[in-house]
């Protein structure tokens, strides 16, 4: 039996906030009533402002796979061709998806070190005369390797090569985390999910929704049922749902959209790159190596490191969990065993994180991990000054 709270630093689903644990710790209601009516409404409108758009948001019930299902189905025929960029696994289980359900992926090869390269989404488009591909599809920041592409470069991109393709993009670990402006970058579709920095555990993942996009979808789109956007509208303008909803979940998520409202989503972006900033410093003054290679590419809501000497990053995990009952994100793929990922974003503080790095600290020194001490310290430093 351990004494004190186990520390869940792993890049989601992040630690739930008590506050929004009460407010899903109340008797579900009639899914079909006014009072449910009046909270979804209000949902679906005050969502827009974390997503930053104007235009249409639907909520399912499902993790951010099925998100990525829906955005890919409401839009695309078999057949279609979908451009996608490798920046970690989770661009590769898109493009996986996306195989399985009958479209043609183009898989731009990333070596997991780099985010989205504009210019060369660009000159794929440029080549693309026939306009065969229908859709770009990025990973805002990929969780299995902490790397954050820019958003608005490959939508330039795409306008300079005047490419008609719809850009899609997934900001599951970015959403009310990292700076993500729907509307004024262009995407026209936004897969989200709400194990992270919507605070939540998991079981709600959303679509946001331009009138291009929209227009792709009553135009066309695979056969679809359960993810099908036009289903969805017309009671969402109620606050209702063409089918069950995770009602709890919703109470949470009213309470996760007032937190975010009252700390201001600027506040909360300033925070999270504070504390990455912060990790950053540690990482370095230990004197290993982050495996986002540029800096202005490198998270705000994670941070992969990268181990020494092939030394195995699972040892130094179960180290950790074992002495200090703290989990750090394991490496996935191709870094399977080869970095461990620290999740510094959701409902977290100065303390969380300086107890966090202490634990590591302390892990890489009982695991016998070559580093120098004093990482722990460079945050510290950073953080009060």
């Amino acid at each position: 039996m351990r004494s004190g709270r186990h520390f869940l630093q792993i890049p989601g689903p992040t630690n739930t906030p008590d506050r929004i644990l009460r407010a899903m710790h109340r008797a579900v209601i009639d899914h079909r009533g006014p009072e449910f009516g009046a909270m979804g409404r209000d949902l679906l409108r005050d969502l827009k402002a974390v997503f930053q758009t104007e235009n249409h948001v639907v909520i399912y019930p499902a993790s951010g796979t099925g998100a990525w299902e829906a955005a890919l189905v409401n839009v695309l025929s078999p057949g279609d061709e979908v451009l996608m960029y490798e920046t970690g696994q989770f661009a590769t289980l898109w493009k996986n998806m996306a195989a399985k359900l009958g479209f043609d992926p183009v898989f731009m090869q990333g070596d997991w070190r780099h985010g989205a390269q504009a210019g060369a989404i660009g000159a794929q488009l440029t080549a693309d005369t026939g306009h065969q591909i229908k859709a770009v599809c990025v990973v805002h920041n990929d969780t299995a390797t902490g790397i954050t592409s820019d958003i608005a470069a490959v939508r330039k991109a795409m306008d300079d090569a005047q490419h008609p393709a719809l850009l899609m993009v997934d900001t599951i670990s970015s959403l009310g985390s990292i700076d993500f402006q729907t509307d004024a970058w262009g995407v026209d579709v936004v897969v989200a999910g709400s194990q992270k920095g919507l605070m939540l555990p998991p079981g709600l993942s959303f679509n946001a929704i331009s009138d291009k996009a929209w227009a792709a979808c009553e135009a066309g789109g695979d056969r679809r049922s359960y993810w099908d956007w036009r289903d969805m509208v017309g009671p969402n303008a109620q606050g209702f749902f063409p089918y069950t909803p995770a009602t709890t979940l919703l109470y949470g998520l009213r309470e996760a959209l007032d937190m975010l409202a009252e700390e201001g989503l600027h506040n909360v972006f300033a925070r999270h790159a504070r504390h990455a900033e912060a990790t950053r410093r540690a990482v370095e003054a230990w004197g290993l190596e982050i495996l986002a290679a540029h800096p202005h590419e490198r998270s705000n809501a994670l941070t992969a490191v990268m181990m020494p000497d092939a030394q195995g990053a699972d040892a130094l995990r179960a180290e950790v969990l074992d002495s200090f009952d703290m989990s750090l994100g394991t490496g996935l793929n191709k870094v399977a065993d080869k970095v461990f990922r620290i999740g510094h974003l959701g409902d977290f503080n100065d303390l969380m994180l300086m107890g966090t790095l202490c634990g590591v600290e302390m892990g890489l020194k009982r695991a016998g991990v070559s580093h120098t001490p004093g990482g722990v310290q460079a945050a510290m430093d950073f953080l009060s000054a």
